[in-house]
């Protein structure tokens, strides 16, 4: 069953989103774990393919992650402590008070704020912690750099959702109703060839909402131009991505 009021812009895309969306580091679930007094449940809301939500379940007993799209779960690895569910970010299903952290990787620009803080005040136990996070651009070299920006600003730029301004900004002016704390510090990066960073381009929601529009893939034009800033297309290159945490007490 698919949540019919939120805005799923990425569906279609749902298998390319998991082959080609980067990897979150291990070592920030590692620092999330140790913050938490209690490791009986995590609630990962908007987990999309489950990529945090796996990574989570070596350290907590169980994980719920929902999603509202039936499309992206169907992409998600089964895991034994892995429970997923198709519900919003406003209406979790979970029990009352049942949350030691709760987890939002990627997503949050997509939900309805006061409802959600409401959401994550109910299923919360004392001491459950909220951690958000986005990424931003990826960072590869001056002259690679420079195309991508050509795709996401010069032609994507009139198709971008309104709220991806606030992953531009690292979620840094949004106003939370819980204590804030000092997040870990993380890093995340990877190894990819061209191809991987082609893929990667073609997850993106305005990518989508152009080629619905106009039936034209607008990654094709700048190709000369990726393979030029590259060299060969099969040599990995290294790619960082500004990872954008906040970390918070829902209930003390």
């Amino acid at each position: 069953m698919e949540i019919a009021e939120f805005k799923d812009l990425f569906s279609t895309q749902a298998g390319d989103y998991a082959r080609f969306r980067p990897r979150y580091p291990n070592a920030l679930f590692k620092q999330l774990a140790k913050l938490c007094s209690a490791h009986e449940l995590v609630w990962d809301c908007g987990t999309g393919n489950g990529q945090a939500a796996l990574a989570l379940a070596p350290h907590f007993k169980k994980v719920i992650a929902t999603d509202p799209s039936e499309k992206q779960l169907k992409e998600a690895a089964a895991d034994p402590k892995v429970e997923y569910r198709v519900a919003s970010a406003e209406k979790s299903s979970l029990e009352t008070g049942s949350a030691d952290l709760i987890t939002v990787a990627q997503a949050f620009h997509w939900f309805s704020q006061p409802e959600f803080f409401a959401e994550c005040s109910r299923v919360a136990k004392p001491g459950c912690l909220l951690a958000v996070w986005c990424y931003e651009l990826a960072e590869i070299t001056p002259e690679v750099d420079r195309v991508v920006m050509s795709l996401y600003r010069d032609t994507l730029g009139p198709y971008w959702e309104k709220e991806r301004r606030l992953v531009e900004e690292g979620y840094r002016n949004e106003q939370f109703p819980f204590t804030e704390l000092t997040p870990p510090k993380s890093s995340m990066g990877a190894e990819w060839t061209l191809p991987d960073l082609i893929g990667y381009l073609g997850t993106w929601s305005a990518f989508q909402k152009y080629y619905k529009e106009k039936g034209f893939d607008p990654r094709v034009p700048l190709m000369p131009n990726f393979l030029r800033a590259w060299g060969d297309q099969h040599t990995p290159k290294n790619v960082s991505w500004p990872l954008s945490l906040r970390l918070f007490r829902v209930r003390e």
